[in-house]
């Protein structure tokens, strides 16, 4: 089995940013959101280490990052937040590629 470097690079990195965010401004939220986005990036990198085509959670936890935390460096313009996003940006198309070979195969399980 191939592990999902990249995936689980990217869920630290979401991991990491929470917990920036908790450091510099006591945020709670930030906290909160940045373990669970996270965790559920690695959780997804790992379903992905075992199979190449699922790639569901990942696609939706990197999908959500990139739009709420695109949103956020547009209004505010600080840095973890584009970070977060640019990360987010960068994974979208990797697992895209991952759901339109799950496509290809019409959806079967392999």
């Amino acid at each position: 089995m191939e592990y999902d470097w990249l995936g689980f690079g990217y869920a630290a990195l979401v991991a990491a940013g929470g917990v920036v965010g908790y450091a510099k401004a006591g945020s709670v939220p930030s906290l909160a959101a940045g373990l669970l986005f996270g965790g559920l990036a690695g959780l997804g990198a790992y379903q992905q280490s075992k199979d190449p085509k699922n790639v569901w959670l990942s696609l939706v936890a990197s999908g959500t990052l990139s739009t709420v935390m695109g949103m956020r460096f547009y209004n505010s313009k600080k840095a973890m937040p584009g970070i977060i996003a640019g990360a987010s940006n960068y994974s979208v198309p990797q697992f895209t590629d991952g759901w339109t070979a799950w496509i290809a195969d019409d959806g079967k399980a392999s």
